[in-house]
């Protein structure tokens, strides 16, 4: 359970305490409430001998959300513990939107802003809008929490994963070394993989097109997992749609083997 906050008349961070205990001081006109999100109680007199505790913040960092979490290094007590949740999607999709909207007036001869990208240089550190709010909605809670609570240290959890070896967990040795793709290029390998026929219809001896299995707009990778191969029809017919959604279960690119290769 998640403590309150707790600052003296000066506002230097206190220990915190529990729910009930903050209701009691509130209750009794010894405290007023500063902050309702985190909430944080300030004291109206000032406290006499309380022991402050030294607390690390820890974050957990992902693309959507970040995890946050103050323990107390002693007892190892989670204290105060949230979720941020990142706008970057959203942040990519409107300046996406608003790319739209100005390439679609220069296309109609309409009133528009003279493009600018042309004559532009990116300063040095320059960082995508959404990874750049994501940094500032992390820093601006770490700076919030300093603030409110008695903080010593920050932990950052970095975690790096091997997406190879999450998909062949018994892979080993040499093929881990090379990995699926050695000594192919993608498309090569695909035309090995799905023997030279459509992943949908199984049409061949027609020009084939890499497309994604699920969709870039739905949040697929460029992954080689996620890359199949279809003629023109089905290319077109399948959209923005996912393989589950568009093909039959026994026609789904995912549900076919992999084709015995030779290596060069």
């Amino acid at each position: 359970m998640s403590r309150i906050f707790v600052v003296s008349p000066q506002r230097i961070p206190l220990a915190p305490c529990t729910p009930a205990r903050a209701r009691w001081l509130l209750t009794q006109k010894r405290a007023s409430v500063l902050r309702r999100f985190p909430l944080t109680i300030v004291l109206l007199r000032e406290p006499s001998g309380t022991a402050v505790p030294q607390l690390r913040l820890k974050i957990d960092p992902g693309s959507r959300t970040t995890g946050l979490a103050l323990v107390n290094d002693v007892s190892g007590q989670v204290v105060w513990a949230g979720e941020l949740t990142h706008r970057g999607h959203l942040v990519r999709e409107r300046l996406q939107k608003r790319r739209d909207r100005r390439h679609s007036r220069r296309q109609r001869h309409t009133r528009y802003r003279p493009r600018r990208f042309l004559n532009r240089r990116r300063k040095q550190g320059w960082l995508p809008p959404s990874l750049e709010s994501r940094i500032a909605n992390v820093l601006t809670w770490v700076v919030r929490l300093q603030r409110w609570c008695p903080t010593f240290a920050i932990s950052l959890e970095l975690v790096k994963f091997d997406t190879q070896l999450l998909q062949h967990p018994e892979i080993g040795g040499v093929a881990y070394q090379q990995g699926e793709l050695a000594g192919y290029e993608v498309r090569q390998y695909l035309l090995e993989k799905f023997q030279h026929q459509c992943a949908y219809c199984g049409i061949s001896r027609v020009p084939l097109e890499v497309e994604h299995i699920v969709p870039i707009a739905r949040g697929g990778a460029d992954r080689v997992a996620n890359l199949t191969l279809a003629c023109h029809a089905c290319n077109q017919q399948k959209g923005q749609q996912a393989a589950v959604e568009f093909a039959p279960p026994r026609c789904r690119p995912e549900r076919k083997l992999h084709s015995k290769m030779r290596r060069p």
